[in-house]
């Protein structure tokens, strides 16, 4: 199965089977509940925007222990980032995000989206995150967007709860 097609399958699934999420100070929510949508504030999506962005950031080698740490696959950096990211203009709108990182997280996206495709499997691997240039080009852009939003790019990697 290719890379593509692979990501779009473990989107559907992610979606499917992460409709019970454990959100840290929430306690356990339905995420496909309407209700939910509305709970989680603009500060909230604010930090998964950001969480997002400390993974992209990290140096590959924390970046691999992180995966590993959480026995998730290469992708997951990329799909944690590409929900996030849905949020950013209205993150903007709410005031909770600077009007000045969009081009960044706009540029982010469509590096990590040019990335994509069969073709590219090899750039989706723990090795790849220490030499491919689209990783290294996400990550100096995730750094400049933590600046601008909070300083300083180093970021504690956040925990996630793997449903499997």
């Amino acid at each position: 199965m290719g890379v593509g097609v692979l990501v779009k399958v473990l989107n559907e699934v992610r979606m499917n089977v992460l409709s019970q999420v454990f959100v840290r100070g929430l306690g356990q929510v339905d995420a496909c509940d309407d209700r939910v949508m509305e709970s989680p504030g603009p500060l909230f999506r604010r930090h998964l925007l950001l969480e997002s962005l400390a993974v992209l950031s990290a140096d590959a080698p924390s970046q691999v222990a992180w995966l590993a740490q959480h026995d998730v696959v290469t992708d997951e950096i990329a799909l944690d980032f590409d929900h996030a990211f849905g949020m950013a203009e209205a993150l903007v709108d709410e005031g909770q995000l600077g009007c000045g990182v969009l081009p960044d997280l706009r540029e982010i996206d469509a590096v990590l989206s040019k990335m994509s495709g069969t073709e590219n499997a090899d750039r989706w691997t723990r090795g790849a995150l220490s030499v491919d240039e689209g990783w290294s080009h996400t990550r100096r852009l995730a750094r400049r967007v933590l600046v601008a939003e909070l300083g300083e790019w180093q970021q504690p990697l956040p925990e996630i709860s793997v449903i499997r």
